[in-house]
């Protein structure tokens, strides 16, 4: 009795005390499932709209009509649209996405197999892109209408302009064959990777805890190209947003007062103009992260990472159907959870926001 009355008397000083943000996430949690909802109406129906018939593309043109009519009947396909829906919400409601029927591997191994690569991948690109990214619009907004100015703001259009592919088989070009400095495919030599367990699935992580650091070394060195391929882009919007967002703190008056105090530039920035600027970087950063998550397959392919696009790509050519669906769905939730996260750090950079305020 004492145990469940101290736990009776914790939950409600927790209630009462945070009673604002847990009825904010219940809010957000409840939106993010009728999001999720649509999503896999969408992805289910856009899936079974692809011309041809997903049992031979599975199975080959050679196939009899017996091995088809088993596989149709195996991926419940003899049964109508609405009842195959309903089995499909029914089994992810239980975290059940079927198993592939191109490598006959439940989905969600497969997901736990390429997901770590495209985490990887995505954390290796956007921690590029927020450094330079930040780091230039600040240069931009402090010499606002100047050289360094120019040069910044134009890179970063050049940046936004140049398609994926394209850069990537430039960096390739330049630093894996005329340079050979640095390795175009993969995520860490052959030889190296036969000495490393893969206990968590992040070669970085997982080559530390091995103690081999001529493999975390190597892995970072395959990282470096696709990270910059993929950043890209992230990085000149960054930049752009951070010069805006900082350009419209700089003119507020408390700036002028702290300048006015005597402190340097450097601190002004740091300190006071950065903190409050940080609210729309963020949104775009949140967003960033999402699309990178999902929106990284002509970085995988071209590098051939073997991540979370190279498995979606894959599995959409070989109509493999539970695993297109599962992959989408899973990609979405980590997108809309990217975005509440980015949501409360709201409250930690602007002190005017507070969660569940929907005047924000």
């Amino acid at each position: 009795m004492p145990a469940q009355r101290t736990t009776f008397l914790f939950l409600t000083f927790a209630w009462r005390t945070y009673k604002k943000l847990i009825s904010y996430l219940v809010q957000r949690f409840l939106s993010i499932g009728l999001s999720l909802l649509g999503v896999s109406l969408l992805v289910f129906f856009m899936v079974h709209l692809i011309p041809g018939d997903a049992a031979l593309a599975i199975l080959g043109e050679r196939a009899t009509e017996e091995a088809l009519v088993e596989l149709r009947k195996d991926m419940g396909l003899d049964k109508p649209l609405y009842y195959q829906y309903a089995k499909f919400l029914w089994d992810i409601v239980q975290l059940d996405f079927g198993r592939s029927f191109k490598t006959k591997q439940p989905v969600i191994d497969e997901i736990k197999r390429y997901f770590p690569a495209t985490v990887e991948l995505t954390f290796a690109a956007m921690t590029f892109s927020i450094l330079f990214g930040i780091a230039a619009g600040i240069i931009a907004a402090v010499y606002r209408g100047r050289f360094w100015d120019y040069v910044s703001m134009s890179t970063s259009l050049a940046g936004i302009s140049m398609p994926i592919f394209w850069l990537g088989l430039m960096l390739i070009l330049l630093f894996s064959y005329f340079v050979p400095i640095l390795p175009s495919t993969g995520r860490l030599d052959v030889v190296l990777d036969l000495d490393v367990p893969s206990r968590t699935g992040f070669y970085l992580i997982d080559t530390l805890l091995a103690g081999n650091f001529a493999a975390f070394r190597n892995a970072i060195a395959h990282l470096i190209l696709p990270a910059i391929t993929l950043g890209t882009i992230p990085l000149a919007i960054i930049a752009r947003m951070t010069r805006s967002s900082l350009l419209e703190v700089l003119n507020q008056p408390y700036i002028t007062t702290a300048y006015a105090k005597g402190l340097s530039q450097w601190t002004v920035i740091s300190k006071h103009a950065m903190k409050n600027s940080m609210v729309p970087i963020l949104t775009i950063i949140g967003l960033e992260v999402g699309y990178l998550m999902g929106g990284a397959i002509l970085t995988e392919h071209i590098f051939s990472w073997p991540g979370l696009g190279s498995w979606l790509r894959a599995s959409v050519e070989a109509r493999d159907v539970r695993a297109v669906q599962g992959g989408v769905l899973f990609v979405a939730t980590v997108f809309m959870l990217v975005n509440l996260t980015v949501d409360l750090l709201y409250a930690y950079f602007d002190p005017r926001i507070r969660v569940g305020d929907e005047s924000k």
